[in-house]
């Protein structure tokens, strides 16, 4: 049974908990916490994984995301690398902040994070009923491809700060320059992806 922390419109614990199995059933102004990675290589390819053709939702679509439900007691980082973890079998050695969704229709608040990652790409590791493929795309490719995928573009609007930042800059680079200067500028905050 997986019990999820809630928490209310200002992004406070209240001290409820909540069991994903009545998730539709979640009181109005309460929120749970999902996180969402784009991992991205070092050499600038990013990580997509093929949906389990059996999931409830988006099922046998590629996605830009390792992610899920933090778990009670978790933080959005702690459920981030643990969720990349399970999903890819990859380390989240370093997680940047994309942004912060509140989502009322699902009762959630998610948080998208960017995680460069320094790996043979062949040592990625799919979990069973999550993910059933894996490729590693160049930035124009995946680029491309968010308008062709559906879940990419529900996607989109959590990854658009750091996304926007590659196609202004050519999104053909493969070193930490563009992380460094996206980082400066950083978004944070409430938006309604």
């Amino acid at each position: 049974m997986e019990i999820w922390d809630l928490y209310d419109e200002q992004g406070n614990k209240t001290g409820e908990t909540w069991e994903r199995s009545r998730a539709k059933e979640i009181p109005e102004g309460r929120y749970h916490i999902v996180c969402d990675i784009l991992i991205r290589h070092q050499d600038g390819a990013f990580l997509l994984t093929f949906r389990d053709p059996h999931k409830d939702v988006y099922p046998g679509c590629w996605e830009a995301s390792a992610g899920g439900s933090a778990l009670a007691g978790e933080t959005p980082e702690e459920c981030a690398r643990r969720e990349m973890l399970e999903e890819t079998g990859l380390k989240a050695e370093n997680l940047e902040l994309i942004s912060i969704t509140y989502r009322p229709q699902s009762h959630s608040v998610i948080y998208a994070y960017l995680s460069v990652v320094n790996c043979q790409k062949d040592t990625v590791r799919l979990q069973e009923g999550e993910t059933a493929d894996y490729r590693w795309m160049a930035p124009d490719s995946f680029l491309s491809l968010i308008s062709k995928e559906p879940i990419l573009k529900a996607q989109y609007p959590r990854y658009k700060p750091y996304l926007d930042q590659l196609k202004e800059n050519g999104h053909g680079y493969g070193n930490s320059d563009m992380r460094t200067q996206w980082n400066r500028e950083k978004y944070s905050g409430k938006n309604a992806g």
